[in-house]
């Protein structure tokens, strides 16, 4: 049976634990630091109060660990690890290869996206230095992803929901060059946000102040079964940066899926953790932070639409055109818009549409039928389009209808010929609990009344448990008289029992180290003096402008660059691969072309 892991996000602890309450099966968090977010860090104490909540479940914490390290920082980092084994860390999320070399760290290592996995070449390698899971790039098809995974024994897990770096992870150096802070550093400044123009190289501004290094976010919640077919067992969702309200939506439309596709195919798939989720709010990802949604190369075709060079930042969901504005008081206005059907507003949701210079976001003060009451801002006007970027009703129902985790305990009671009873409980993950009562009982004169109380007070949740009361055996006889609050005591009893002992936790398998050989890694160095190629992408601006000369019949007699605060990036156009580069500025070179031959 394959276990199926549903890989959430952290920030923080708190977010962590909501993260499981919400159903996800493993977290992902940074330490103190040497993440590959910066400002995501959190102390060992925080971290291993995180992983005593999962490990109630069976769920995993996994630290990563995934940016370069200089080699006066080695036991710095030796240290670290060290101490979050210790905090109960189930494994490290790794970039640096020579980490591989610390053979005293006795939990599994993963090989972060940020080791640029995108052939099976690529994966056996890290899995022959001993890493038991491979984090795949997140351009790939599922093809490829098919080949990876048919290619290795190492476990396969993928980026499902959320951001998008424009390039191969782990590869960009665009943030260095331009600010000197270094994305294998964690200190990327995300520079693909920015605006741009985009000029050829007779300085003909082509395109200005757009995002043209931003695309959407990925949502692959359709392809979960594809994906797990293919050979995916983790499907990690992206946001370390990211708030509870977004960690919660995302997690909670990813389990239900996950579960979904389980039951579906009974004995094929199973959950890497162990508790149900009861309660909590109707999930609904297109409703907290997002740029819009895209598959990028899943189905291993390029398609427009990739981009959110208009919108950078979270749009939201939209809504619909505004049909009219008119001055409201001296400092208000009151906007008509469309609204699909059965869609409503709230008082204090938030609101954006895009002018001349970019986005602009807009606080409903007050929402009445299709009619918003805001604060006067420029470019608001009949026609344009209104997209709602925070949803008051649904982060209320986020906060005051939160979901708990629940293992499910089966429960025998046992009625012995001497009117005493044996109660047997077990949990889903294995604990088994029993408890004896000591002497005989009173019999209970109206049988199936008291058959029934012991259903209904047995069957009752009891801390991290939820009980079930399956059989009861020797019914056919007399029944001993029991009282409710005796029965709640069995019951307390059991479920004390259970927590006395730990979850048995599905083993992470831990990889198997076959060379020694770490040539070739990445060296933390100063990329910074690079003048190069910067960033290699998927993604290609003249594919989305409808221009490629491949595919689209555009022409390929022009230079093309980036510009932006002065510095001038020129772009390159690798068609044989179907790849598009981003490069220094003295990159280009007397007589190079705009496009590369197809071959």
């Amino acid at each position: 049976m394959q276990r199926l892991e549903l890989l959430a996000p952290a920030r923080t602890a708190d977010i962590g634990i909501a993260a499981i309450d919400c159903g996800a099966d493993a977290v992902y968090i940074g330490g103190p630091s040497f993440g590959a977010r910066k400002d995501a860090g959190n102390s060992i104490e925080d971290v291993g109060r995180l992983c005593s909540y999962a490990h109630r479940f069976g769920a995993r914490v996994f630290l990563t660990v995934n940016t370069l390290i200089y080699d006066n920082e080695r036991s710095q980092v030796h240290d670290m690890m060290l101490k979050a084994v210790g905090a109960g860390v189930d494994a490290f999320i790794v970039q640096d290869l020579q980490i591989t070399e610390w053979e005293d760290i006795p939990v599994p290592l993963h090989a972060s996206t940020q080791c640029a996995i995108r052939t099976p070449e690529a994966a056996a390698r890290l899995e022959s230095l001993g890493f038991s899971r491979l984090v795949l790039e997140r351009e790939l098809s599922l093809e490829q992803i098919r080949d990876i995974a048919s290619s290795v024994k190492a476990e396969i897990e993928c980026f499902v929901h959320g951001a998008l770096c424009v390039c191969y992870s782990g590869e960009c150096y665009l943030s260095e060059y331009l600010d000197g802070r270094s994305a294998n550093r964690g200190e990327c400044i995300q520079a693909c946000r920015s605006d741009y123009d985009l000029v050829d190289g007779d300085g003909k501004i082509l395109m200005r102040n757009k995002a043209l290094l931003s695309l959407k976010d990925i949502r692959l919640i359709d392809r979960i079964p594809e994906m797990a077919a293919a050979g995916v067992c983790s499907f990690k969702i992206e946001g370390r940066l990211k708030n509870v309200s977004y960690v919660k939506n995302a997690v909670r439309e990813y389990s239900l899926a996950l579960d979904s596709l389980i039951s579906s195919q009974p004995g094929r798939y199973a959950r890497a953790s162990f508790g149900r989720i009861a309660g909590g709010f109707s999930p609904d990802s297109g409703r907290t932070f997002n740029r819009g949604y895209t598959t990028l190369f899943s189905d291993g075709v390029r398609s427009r639409g990739w981009s959110s060079m208009d919108a950078p930042k979270s749009m939201g969901a939209r809504l619909g055109r505004v049909i009219s504005v008119r001055n409201c008081g001296v400092r208000a206005l009151e906007v008509t818009v469309e609204l699909p059907a059965g869609c409503t507003l709230s008082n204090g949701d938030g609101f954006a549409f895009v002018r001349e210079d970019g986005p602009v976001g807009i606080r409903g003060d007050v929402c009445q039928g299709n009619t918003i009451i805001c604060k006067r801002v420029k470019g608001l006007a009949e026609g344009s389009v209104l997209y709602r970027n925070y949803d008051a009703a649904f982060e209320k129902a986020l906060f005051n209808a939160p979901p708990h985790r629940e293992i499910p305990v089966d429960v025998t009671i046992r009625i012995n010929s001497d009117g005493t009873l044996c109660t047997i409980a077990r949990s889903e993950d294995g604990r088994t609990a029993k408890h004896f009562t000591s002497a005989s009982l009173d019999t209970a004169r109206n049988k199936e009344r008291m058959l029934a109380m012991l259903r209904r007070q047995i069957s009752r949740r009891e801390g991290d448990f939820v009980f079930e009361l399956k059989e009861i055996a020797g019914a056919d006889g007399d029944i001993p008289l029991l009282s409710s609050a005796f029965l709640n005591g069995i019951r307390r009893e059991l479920a004390s029992i259970l927590s006395a002992s730990p979850c048995n936790k599905i083993p992470l398998p831990k990889g198997i180290r076959s060379i020694r050989d770490i040539s070739g890694r990445a060296l933390a160095s100063d990329i910074g003096r690079h003048d190069g190629e910067l960033m290699r992408t998927k993604y290609c601006i003249l594919y989305e402008l409808g221009k490629c000369p491949v595919h689209q019949g555009g022409k390929r007699d022009k230079l093309l660059y980036l510009t932006n605060n002065g510095r001038r990036l020129p772009l390159g156009f690798d068609c044989r691969r179907c790849e598009m580069t981003v490069n220094g500025e003295n990159h280009v070179r007397a007589g190079e072309t705009v496009t590369g031959s197809r071959k």
